[in-house]
């Protein structure tokens, strides 16, 4: 019995190995996490990973608005180098000039609400889409100034209770609601973690692993075409869409302000275009509220699809879909402004 009893001992791990492999353990794993931090900043990290621009934007020019309503906006006088491009935000939290919230004497103003493709993700901001049909409206002979209120990851509820609350202060003559796609998503909440917020290998592998299961396709994650038709399946998310622009509509109305709705399409199939149906219920919603729609798809349909995006992975508009779309909300508006 006492033999047995001095074996069992001596085979009892004590607490003095247990902190040994806890040590080993914690200290393994941050070597690794180090050798990944540096592996993604010296051999990754080119400034042109989607990715990795976007967890930049977040983090050094975004912040979490005061409004629920709007959720998220710029940080005030804030600056970057996103995508290829320099980002510089007004005191007024645009990626614009400084503007007076009385438009000059005699000057018509145009302001543009929209997401990450009117704020000119991956793109200069003199190539904007607002920066150039400000440029050609002024070369017409209109004395006008557009205003780009364009911020990352909004949707139409998110723009419109932006302009609701706050752009409205600028007392425009006219407001493009530029649309696209996604924007039928529900307003996103913040569910960052500390990686997430802070470690740029965490974001670059996580987005990996997101990509691989879109490419299976095991049912945990959609292709592209799949998840944006899945946003029109059912009445909730054209339903949230419906109801932000008939209250945007209202108010346009009752303040003498025109307003238009300006689709800017999916860029990476335009000559077989997979959202028809999208399309035509953006128009009937328009039609509705007795606000023009601008189809901006035959502006590009044409046009080579990758000569349209920023880069390979990311169908953001390059700065030649800008001009295009561009280019069709002038033809509009120069007849507008010739009324």
């Amino acid at each position: 019995m006492e033999h047995a009893i001095g074996t069992r001992s001596a085979t009892r791990p004590r607490v003095g190995d247990w902190v040994v492999n806890v040590l080993v353990l914690l200290v393994t794993v941050a070597i690794a996490w180090t050798g990944a931090e540096i592996y993604v900043a010296k051999v990754i990290d080119d400034g042109m990973q989607f990715d990795l621009e976007m967890w930049r934007y977040a983090k050094y020019i975004k912040r979490q608005s005061a409004s629920p309503a709007i959720g998220h906006e710029h940080t005030p006088n804030t600056r970057a180098h996103l995508m290829g491009a320099d980002v510089a935000i007004s005191s007024q939290g645009l990626r614009d000039r400084e503007f007076p919230l009385a438009p000059p004497p005699g000057k018509t103003r145009i302001m543009m609400l929209g997401d990450s493709l009117a704020f000119g993700w991956g793109v200069p901001v003199e190539k904007t889409s607002s920066k150039q049909l400000e440029q050609m409206l002024i070369n017409a002979g209109h004395d006008v100034e557009v205003i780009n209120t364009g911020v990352g990851n909004y949707n139409t509820e998110m723009e419109v209770a932006y302009f609701l609350e706050r752009g409205h202060k600028f007392q425009p003559h006219y407001v493009v609601l530029n649309y696209f796609i996604n924007d039928a998503e529900p307003t996103p909440r913040d569910r960052s973690n500390f990686l997430s917020r802070h470690s740029p290998a965490y974001v670059f592998f996580a987005s990996r692993v997101d990509m691989a299961l879109r490419m299976v396709n095991t049912g945990e994650k959609k292709d592209w075409k799949t998840y944006y038709a899945s946003l029109y399946e059912g009445d909730e998310g054209i339903g949230r869409v419906a109801a932000a622009i008939e209250k945007l509509a209202k108010y346009c109305r009752e303040n003498n302000i025109r307003l238009y709705i300006a689709n800017q399409p999916e860029l990476r199939e335009p000559k077989n275009y997979p959202f028809a149906q999208v399309d035509r219920m953006l128009e009937k919603i328009a039609d509705a509220n007795k606000v023009p729609y601008i189809a901006l798809l035959p502006t590009v349909r044409d046009l080579e699809p990758e000569s349209l995006w920023v880069t390979r992975p990311d169908p953001h508009p390059s700065a030649v879909a800008h001009e295009a779309f561009a280019q069709g909300l002038y033809q509009f508006l120069d007849r507008e402004l010739k009324r």
